[in-house]
């Protein structure tokens, strides 16, 4: 059966149709919660939030086809929930990697990840929220600024905030310098 066929039974209270859409979905789900969290077990908890909303809000979903893209909204939703309220803590967590590892020296590979988590580490949630929707979620700028429902501006100016202090990162690690794009701007 189709996924809209699915999310419509789920919708009528199938609890088996709704286990089948939300499986499928749920290990993207946890990508994306940990690396907006940074915390495994945080991650997991955000993703069993938006479950559980998702579950009860579902008859309120109008577009059975927008179903993945709400599931993910509530995600987001639910990992700032919990960023916000434990935002005086910092957890410190390994990202793992949504994408296979591509073949190369694994020495390098590590201490890129590491520079990578470094600069993610030092974003605020919300700000880290749009870095991964845009770039490993891979959602078009206008879809990551509806689902944390701000404006598209704001989402712009976050994105560029939050790669300039990524770069800064990496800069004062030594690994990039300052990169040019035809026009001869920094980019």
């Amino acid at each position: 059966m189709d996924q809209r066929g699915l999310v419509e039974r789920a919708r009528g209270g199938d609890h088996d149709a709704f286990a089948v859409v939300a499986g499928a979905a749920l290990a993207r789900l946890d990508a994306a919660a940990r690396l907006i969290l940074r915390d495994r077990e945080l991650a997991r908890d955000a993703v069993q939030e938006a479950l559980i909303r998702a579950w009860r809000d579902l008859p309120g979903l109008r577009d059975p086809d927008r179903f993945d893209a709400w599931l993910h909204r509530l995600t987001v939703h639910a990992c700032l929930d919990i960023a916000r309220r434990r935002r005086r803590r910092v957890h410190e967590v390994a990202l793992d990697p949504i994408l296979p590892p591509f073949v190369g020296d694994a020495a390098s590979e590590v201490a890129q990840r590491e520079l990578l988590d470094e600069a993610l580490r030092r974003l605020e949630p919300e700000w880290r929220a749009i870095v991964v929707l845009h770039y490993f979620v891979g959602l078009p700028l206008p879809d990551v600024a509806a689902e944390l429902r701000i404006p598209l501006g704001t989402a712009k100016s976050r994105l560029h905030r939050s790669l300039g202090v990524m770069r800064s990162t990496l800069e004062a690690a030594g690994e990039v310098g300052p990169a040019t794009v035809p026009g001869g701007q920094v980019a």
